[in-house]
């Protein structure tokens, strides 16, 4: 069984060491990309997802994840009191790993498969002549800025936030560092994330509510906020910063004839609660299991599993994205709703072991719990 993969990601790495350890051959093409991956991004990963990984992608040394065992999320108007303490009892909530680290680990495992082909596209005809290649089973486009997405997967529910991340990762003096701090600041919440006892990625979205104001926030204001807000850490230097815009989106239509969307292209969310790579690995699950079914059956795998992963998964990946939006939304500074909760609303909430064991359960697995 042959598979073509279009893009270079880690989507695209991850989804094909998970075919080639299922005994499918792979070949990955992708158009050349000058941007180095930046050492600053970080993934989170739940702690459902990474048993998976670790079982049926790749094992991931010690070094390379980072465990966290309690949230704590403020905003502007109670820094000093919690609004929410999320934990499991000596337990893991999610863990934090580079993406750099991951891709690379990815990489060179590949490239020891026998199964597995990388090929770099120079024209950008190849992609659809890549389409109609008989000797490709599956066609699984993980590029969401190529030619074959332009063309065939541009229906999509889209929100535009009209904003810009910042990301970057403080260097500090060692502490015990297993706690994330989450704060909705009047621009727009800020992040701590701990990848270490000495490093913190930090993960910062602006609301642009005007051109003049944006223009406004730059670096310095960045590294200001962060020492405003830095309740924690003794820092002794600042990576380099990285901004991106902040958008969200889910297809409409999740396959076209012998193609089928998958990661980004599928679905975009707003980093707020580090889910994006959490909801491709649930899909990657997903398609596994449809495949092996097929094979254990008998049957042989064509394009007609993508119907399958279509009705498996689309409403649950609208349903954890709108999710994640109302969360934004909710704690949004400008949320004129809040003021008229009871004061001790929160506290209620905070208090409530149900509805905590709901959401760290809806963090760890998505909807499939």
């Amino acid at each position: 069984m042959n598979v073509c993969i279009l893009g270079d990601g880690l989507v695209s790495l991850t989804l094909a060491k998970t075919l080639i350890n299922n005994e499918i051959k792979v070949y990955i093409y992708h158009e050349y990309n000058k941007k180095i991956i930046n050492n600053n991004r970080t993934i989170g990963i739940s702690s459902n997802n990474l048993s998976f990984l670790q079982k049926e992608i790749i094992k991931i040394k010690k070094s390379l994840i980072w465990g966290v065992d309690q949230i704590e999320i403020y905003n502007d108007k109670s820094k000093s009191q919690k609004i929410f303490n999320f934990k499991k009892n000596k337990e893991e909530l999610f863990y934090i790993a580079k993406n750099k680290d991951l891709y690379e680990l990815l990489s060179k495992s590949l490239n020891k498969e026998n199964n597995f082909k990388k090929i770099e596209i120079k024209k950008k005809s190849i992609f659809f002549k890549n389409i109609n290649n008989e000797k490709f089973d599956l066609i699984i486009n993980c590029d969401a800025n190529n030619e074959i997405s332009k063309k065939y997967f541009y229906n999509k529910i889209y929100k535009n936030y009209n904003s810009n991340a910042y990301v970057t990762i403080i260097n500090h003096e060692k502490i015990d560092n297993k706690k994330a701090i989450q704060i909705f600041t009047k621009q727009g919440p800020l992040a701590f994330l701990p990848i270490s006892n000495l490093q913190t990625s930090v993960v910062f979205s602006i609301k642009n509510k005007s051109v003049n104001y944006q223009e406004k926030f730059n670096n310095s204001e960045f590294e200001r906020l962060i020492l405003k807000n830095n309740k924690k850490y003794n820092i002794c230097s600042m990576d380099k910063f990285e901004i991106f815009k902040l958008k969200s989106k889910n297809l409409r239509n999740y396959y076209n004839e012998r193609i089928l969307a998958f990661g980004d292209v599928l679905h975009q969310i707003h980093p707020l609660s580090g889910q994006g790579f959490n909801m491709t690995l649930r899909d990657i699950k997903i398609l596994l299991d449809i495949i092996k079914h097929k094979k254990n059956l008998g049957l042989s795998i064509d394009n007609s599993i993508y119907y399958d992963f279509e009705k498996k998964t689309k409403h649950l990946n609208f349903l954890f994205a709108s999710g994640n939006d109302f969360i934004y939304e909710f704690f949004n500074y400008d949320n004129k709703y809040i003021k008229f909760l009871p004061k001790n609303f929160f506290a209620f909430l905070n208090n409530n072991k149900l509805f905590k064991n709901l959401a760290v359960n809806y963090a760890d697995k998505g909807l499939n719990i």
